[in-house]
């Protein structure tokens, strides 16, 4: 099946199918997939119409699988939202997505972010250089200035003392 001849050996629905077998997609992604396998846009957006409406992709489902994967990654908020928004959710998508992570796992960005760097690093830094180290990491990562401060005064205390210093 290699050659330059597979836009036509299959179809739209087959190739769509086919990536979203291996896991879920944002519709906005399949499309950018499936126009690179140089499928007309008119079949692109009547095959993902019909996806839709099959139940077969749905950009909730993307964004709630997304969202606990990152989290389980060790990933800030803000990190998550920006790639959610480049790979085609909407906003008030995005914010469900956070919603139903919430009410699931009850996600607490600051613990989260207290165990990122210290399964990163093994203590806070020696000097403001190691430091600035740490808050590049945890900012990189997606975390706001509150969650970055939080876990670089809490990060190596006891697993039992974190919950009790969480701002409130």
């Amino acid at each position: 099946m290699s050659g330059p001849s597979t836009a036509q050996e299959s179809s739209p629905r087959d190739d769509a199918i086919r990536l979203l077998a291996r896991r879920e997609y944002a519709r906005a992604e399949l499309e950018r997939r499936l126009r690179a396998k140089g499928h007309a846009s008119a079949d692109i957006e009547q095959t993902l119409d019909a996806l839709a409406a099959e139940g077969l992709q749905s950009d909730e489902r993307f964004a709630e699988v997304f969202v606990r994967s990152r989290i389980a990654r060790g990933q800030g908020p803000l990190k998550i939202r920006a790639e959610l928004g480049e790979r085609g959710i909407a906003t008030e998508q995005a914010r469900q997505a956070f919603d139903e992570a919430q009410s699931r796992e009850a996600v607490d960005w600051f613990t989260l972010a207290c165990e990122t760097l210290a399964k990163r690093f093994s203590g806070p830094g020696e000097g403001p250089r190691e430091r600035a180290r740490r808050e590049r990491f945890l900012a990189g990562r997606g975390f706001d200035f509150d969650q970055v401060r939080h876990a670089l005064a809490h990060a190596w205390d006891s697993p039992s003392s974190l919950h009790s210093l969480l701002p409130l």
